[in-house]
């Protein structure tokens, strides 16, 4: 495995624990903060934008077939800054918030910043921490419940595919431990998802609406386990390239972790802090990064050695 060190500029700080990117065709990004529980649009000059207020805690978004913002609200976080060492003033999310209620799914209007919740429940199961989202060419939504984590207890996790109108929601995977990105090989027959605290991506054959093929027992969720971390580092989001290699935001020694579609460990790019969560690619050739520094608020470029595969709002 390759090791490297990112070199970033930035395009915009002072954000309150963004994730969730989104690289949009006029050259803005959308990014959540979970703790400010917003969606905002940082402008190519790094200007920053309320687009709504979402309240909660609003992690992983994506662009719908309709153009609006889809985002996983995990329904917040009990917060801790950090006071020691390198990690002064570090902002950082521990179990769940005093005031949590629940999970859902939310469509968020761009041009009015009107917001609607789709779904808090999967047939009358709550949802309790949605993380990641990706639309598939039919215009459905996966995303992940990595659950919560609240005194001596941590919530089993679950994978769902449902319809962007909601109408339509079927649970794919459960149980899956703190389950986290979600992600979808170029031909659209794999499903890829990174587990926080294993360090583990795993990925599923795609079978049908809301359906994927599982293996029987030791797997414990049915996938087949793609790639690890490695020694003791935690997984986050991802995005994919053209080429079908996966990009995984990796936790405590921070970076990006890069998967071959073999399984092979490709390279490991070293970020400027410990919560490198999230990755999207932009720009005319899709060989910009956008990677959300999350513990010290800032949204960072990449000029990136390959391209990224389109997500559904960059087609065509």
């Amino acid at each position: 495995m390759q090791e490297h060190k990112l070199k970033y500029r930035v395009v915009t700080d002072g954000l309150l624990f963004p994730e969730g990117p989104i690289a949009m065709r006029d050259g803005s990004v959308l990014v959540v903060e979970i703790k400010g529980g917003r969606l905002i649009r940082v402008l190519p000059d790094g200007k920053k934008e309320i687009v709504a207020q979402l309240g909660g805690g609003p992690n992983g978004a994506a662009i719908g077939p309709d153009g609006a913002c889809y985002v996983c609200n995990n329904g917040g976080f009990h917060w801790i800054t950090e006071d020691i060492l390198e990690t002064r003033g570090y902002i950082r999310p521990h179990g769940r918030a005093h005031d949590y209620v629940g999970g859902s799914i939310q469509r968020v209007d761009l041009v009015t910043g009107d917001v609607t919740t789709l779904y808090t429940h999967c047939d009358g199961t709550p949802i309790m921490g949605p993380n990641d989202i990706v639309f598939d060419t039919q215009g459905d939504m996966w995303f992940t419940d990595h659950g919560k984590t609240y005194g001596r207890t941590i919530d089993s996790g679950a994978v769902y595919h449902a319809a962007a109108d909601g109408s339509w929601i079927r649970q794919a995977i459960f149980p899956i431990l703190t389950p986290n990105g979600a992600g979808l090989s170029p031909d659209e027959k794999t499903l890829y998802v990174s587990e926080t605290e294993t360090g583990r991506l795993w990925r599923w054959p795609i079978t049908g609406r809301g359906l994927v093929e599982k293996l029987a027992w030791p797997s414990p969720n049915g996938g087949t386990m793609h790639g690890q971390a490695s020694g003791y580092q935690r997984f986050d989001s991802m995005a994919l390239e053209a080429n079908g290699n996966i990009c995984v935001g990796t936790l405590v020694t921070g970076g990006i972790t890069v998967f071959s579609p073999e399984g092979e460990k490709l390279e490991y790019w070293q970020g400027p802090e410990p919560y490198c969560t999230n990755i999207a690619f932009g720009g005319p050739d899709m060989k910009t990064a956008y990677i959300t520094v999350s513990g010290k608020g800032l949204l960072i470029a990449v000029d990136w050695p390959r391209a990224g595969l389109p997500l559904l709002h960059q087609r065509g």
